[in-house]
């Protein structure tokens, strides 16, 4: 039976492999977790005089570097100098060159977020008047390209070695003490600890590459090397290998001292195993959560205890789900795991769900802060993702603990009489083979006959072996547990891969109020006339052929002389002709207006008026009437930010 299903584990460990590929690589980029909300002089803005500095102002706090931020004139020639400075906050200058000549110059800049991912973006502004350049506002982080795919794969081995090592570990301590002396748990528990290792030195040496260049040839600069050691992240980095160190000492004793200790002797060396692993276990988590998400934001000192004790919840949960197939499948005929080892693992499980779930739901409220960011951001789509894997895993949780149930109702079948070993035919010839006729030994023979002894010895054991296991296998209940054990272990290969996505990307709250300043800059730079203020509003005067679009063109959208172009559309987007449009400007903050304006016929579907005088900067409103017939006509409005 047994031969029959390890062609479909082999076959659904590729696809749940392809498919975490497909996770990982059809992600974008890991957007920035701080973003950039404001800047002087702002994004688009068309200023009168030179300023001597450029101020960028950031979501969160950052760490910038000599060249974080550059400012380049038409040409592409730098004229910032000096380092970036923090007068406080969130906001951070550059100083300018003097004597700058009008045109369009380009702020691009490179950071790193507080929560350890890089942060790139570029913007434009104009002196005296806009012109062309030949410097490209847009600018491509240093994790597009192949140091953050690989990074990104450094990063889901590290949790996957952490919860396989950790949740390995606690599963033979908690629930199956016997299973420290299996070479395939021994194996598992090991080769998380290897995979570990070996991803947080590649992370580490990535590091600097990753936040800067995204060159391959910076990997092994020393330099950068040193940089990082001076970043939180790669203290972070550091102390991991370091708890690393105390995590083998554990696994040598787990799987040495402690699996040759009777069963009292192991009683007591159990609790301080115990007590010593969930130190180190913790400190390995911990140093995820001191360098990110958890690190920053509302709430930190409650944030990072909360995201500990999630990924410590994570690997007992999947770690000690991975430990269980392993022993299902790999576990020898004479160490077989037991229905009381089962019982307990599914007690765990249940608790580390809870603590998922209360840990996850404060994780949630603080990352999204609204219930739209949970459909409208990335990160809410993705962990709307996350919560139905979850659910999914638990519902077929419960399939497997019903299998647990019936496997403790259920006897292990017997023996029939007819399957018990039977000595091979001609043993007892080959074992008579080196005495004479008197029955004693011929001379010589001693030798052949030991071999020979040791050698049958070998072929029952292995055939008594073969025999359990071909008996344990038969029964319905196990094969049961052990199909709903691996779709659940395949379940989770998944939602690893989407909670190491997710770790990635930024935060809905951060995205939402991002937009949202991304959004007033926008408009103000709109407002203050890099060339003209468009507004359209649709319109529906109710009468026969009432429905359209009219659009108004004010430029350049300052105080003082303006020009207005008003175009009237139809709904098939050809220009059409009305009999009246007349056009209103308000300021209300100041008790102004309605100021009007009545523009004059050029052709089919436009209307222009010039002189337009507007007095002070604000917010006005723009009010339109549009008439389609002697007795149909409407007044729609929109706002329009004049600097």
């Amino acid at each position: 039976m047994t031969q029959t299903i390890a062609p479909r584990v082999r076959i659904l460990v590729l696809l749940l492999l392809a498919v975490t590929g497909a996770l990982l690589a059809g992600a974008a980029p890991a957007s920035a977790h701080a973003a950039l909300t404001g800047s002087d002089p702002g994004q688009g803005a068309v200023v009168d005089t030179a300023p001597t500095q450029v101020s960028l102002t950031f979501s969160e706090q950052i760490a910038v570097s000599d060249d974080a931020v550059r400012v380049l004139d038409p040409k592409g020639k730098r004229v910032d100098k000096g380092t970036p400075a923090s007068p406080g906050g969130t906001t951070y200058t550059v100083r300018l060159l003097s004597g700058l000549p009008d045109g369009t110059y380009t702020v691009a800049y490179q950071v790193v977020s507080a929560d350890s991912h890089p942060v790139a973006g570029a913007f434009t502004f104009s002196i005296g008047a806009p012109s062309e350049t030949s410097v490209s506002a847009s600018a491509q982080a240093s994790d597009d390209g192949l140091i953050g795919g690989l990074y990104g794969i450094g990063r889901y081995l590290s949790y996957a070695g952490f919860v396989v090592m950790t949740g390995g570990a606690a599963f033979v301590l908690a629930c199956w003490g016997r299973g420290a002396g299996v070479r395939a748990v021994q194996r598992l528990v090991v080769s998380g600890w290897l995979t570990l290792t070996a991803a947080t030195l590649a992370l580490l040496l990535l590091r600097g590459s990753y936040t800067t260049s995204g060159a391959v040839g910076d990997v092994f600069d020393l330099s950068l090397l040193g940089d990082v050691l001076q970043t939180k992240t790669g203290a972070a980095l550091v102390s991991r290998l370091l708890l690393l160190a105390a995590a083998a000492l554990f696994i040598a004793v787990l799987f040495g001292a402690y699996d040759k200790r009777e069963a009292e002797e192991k009683r007591d060396l159990t609790f301080g195993l115990a007590i010593g692993g969930t130190v180190v276990a913790a400190g390995l988590a911990a140093s995820w959560a001191m360098s990110e998400h958890a690190s920053q934001g509302l709430q930190p000192g409650v944030a990072m205890p909360v995201d500990v004790l999630h990924l410590l919840a994570v690997a007992a949960w999947l770690g000690g789900l991975t430990t269980l197939l392993v022993a299902l499948y790999r576990a020898p005929a004479d160490t077989p795991v037991g229905r009381d080892a089962v019982q307990r693992f599914s007690r765990l499980a249940f608790g580390s769900v809870v603590a998922l779930v209360v840990t996850g739901v404060y994780q949630s409220w603080r990352q999204l802060g609204s219930w739209s960011a949970l459909t409208d951001t990335r990160y809410g789509q993705l962990l709307l993702a996350k919560i139905g894997l979850v659910v999914v895993m638990v519902a077929t949780a419960s399939i497997s603990r019903r299998w647990t149930a019936r496997l403790v109702e259920a006897p292990v079948p017997a023996a029939r009489e007819e399957e018990k070993e039977k000595q091979p035919a001609g043993a007892g010839k080959a074992a008579e083979a080196g005495k004479g006729e008197s029955g004693k030994d011929e001379p010589g023979a001693e030798k052949g006959g030991d071999a020979r002894a040791a050698q049958l010895a070998r072929q029952r054991a292995a055939m008594e072996s073969a025999r359990q296991k071909r008996l344990r296998d038969a029964d319905p209940h196990r094969f049961g547990l052990r199909r709903s054990v691996l779709a659940e272990a395949g379940i989770a290969v998944v939602l690893l891969a989407v909670t190491t996505v997710l770790t990635q990307t930024e935060p809905g709250r951060t995205e939402q109020e991002a937009a949202a300043a991304a959004s007033a800059s926008s408009s103000a730079s709109t407002g203050q006339g890099t060339g003209a203020v468009t507004l359209n509003m649709p319109f529906d005067t109710g009468g026969e052929n009432g429905k359209g679009v009219v659009t108004i063109d004010l430029d350049p959208a300052r105080v003082g002389d303006n020009d207005m172009h008003v175009y009237v559309e139809g709904p098939d987007g050809q220009a059409v002709d009305i009999p009246e449009v007349k056009v209103a400007l308000t300021l209300s903050a100041k008790d102004i207006g309605p100021l009007p304006v009545v523009p004059d016929r050029i052709t089919t579907g436009h209307w222009s008026a010039s002189g337009v005088q507007i007095p002070m900067t604000g917010d006005w409103k723009v009010e339109v009437t549009v008439r389609t017939s002697d007795i149909d006509q409407v007044t729609v409005s929109k706002n329009a930010k004049i600097g």
